[in-house]
């Protein structure tokens, strides 16, 4: 971002641990940010501002908070950060108030997100691989364990534009020309990891430990390379297991106090986002008539302790 130009107005739709600590380094960093999400953290980050922990300390950063979507009405740019099972309805009660020429960035975990709110709307959203370990310990307090860096695709002026604005921001962003392929990257990491950390009470640093969990990594990341590869996809840098390992173990080591966001959801009792990790890939390879018995095991585990914690109907 040259001098000459200005933050763009700013919404963070689904205003938690990604959306809250993103929209909070572009406060920090001057742009005018409001984050939209549950009334308590919208509460909090009104009356005492955005907490951000941070290897660098504390700081409370001033930023407005609410619960209205309406909000999102005058935003040049919109993080869309909500779970990836509300894409589609919150995409709905989004587009009633986005504005024409609006950029909308998916920052979600999943593959198809984009693919949903086009489906939902005529939003057309740009997708984005996400990398950063943080968490909600109390609401409208950002807790920062690691990274904090995004990938974007790279075929038009918004995304360098972009690419620009975050790193105006100090948050690290390249683009890339196969963002199909890094959001499978992500996929795989999140596949190998997330389930295991929920399902084993593990931070990841004890995952990369342990040597039965690195092999039901390994089974878990070979599968998702033969649906990959029955889909027609590319992963950047990965060809095999070993090249797959070694971006999931580089996950479990650099984020190693992380526990994975299903983790996070299942201790407080909320549904998590397996249906679009482990449980994408036992789907697609349904579809593609590819076997993943390991994949489909642990999303059916993850549902049902989720369907134990919540309360909700299996």
């Amino acid at each position: 971002m040259t001098k000459s130009q200005q933050w763009p107005r700013t919404a963070v739709v689904g205003a938690g641990a990604v959306g809250g600590y993103f929209g909070g380094v572009l406060a920090r960093a001057g742009a005018p940010v409001v984050l939209i999400g549950r009334k308590d953290f919208a509460d909090a980050v009104n009356r005492d501002g955005l907490v951000l922990h941070r290897r660098q300390g504390i700081e409370s950063v001033k930023v407005e908070a609410t619960t209205d979507m309406s909000a999102v009405r005058d935003a040049e740019l919109i993080l869309f950060c909500v779970k990836s099972l509300d894409t589609a309805s919150t995409a709905r009660e989004m587009a009633r108030f986005v504005a024409s020429g609006a950029t909308v960035v998916c920052l979600q975990n999943g593959v198809d997100n984009v693919e949903r709110i086009r489906e939902a709307t005529d939003i057309a959203a740009l997708p984005a691989a996400v990398y950063v370990a943080v968490s909600v310990p109390r609401p409208g307090q950002i807790k920062h364990v690691a990274r904090g860096d995004l990938i974007i695709g790279q075929g038009s002026d918004k995304t360098e534009q972009l690419c620009q604005i975050f790193t105006a921001a100090d948050i690290g962003c390249r683009v890339s020309d196969n963002i199909e392929g890094e959001l499978w990257v992500k996929l795989l990491c999140n596949c190998a990891l997330n389930a295991i950390s929920a399902l084993g009470r593990a931070r990841y640093g004890d995952i990369a430990k342990s040597a039965d969990a690195r092999q039901l990594m390994e089974r878990v990341v070979d599968e998702v390379l033969l649906v990959a590869k029955a889909a027609g996809v590319t992963l950047p840098g990965i060809t095999d297991r070993t090249s797959g390992m070694a971006a999931a173990m580089a996950i479990a080591t650099g984020m190693a106090g992380a526990l994975s966001s299903t983790a996070q959801d299942l201790n407080r009792g909320r549904l998590t986002e397996i249906d679009s990790l482990n449980g994408y890939i036992a789907r697609k390879g349904g579809e593609l008539g590819v076997d993943v018995p390991v994949n489909h095991a642990l999303f059916t585990l993850v549902q049902l302790a989720e369907n134990e914690s919540s309360g909700a109907a299996p």
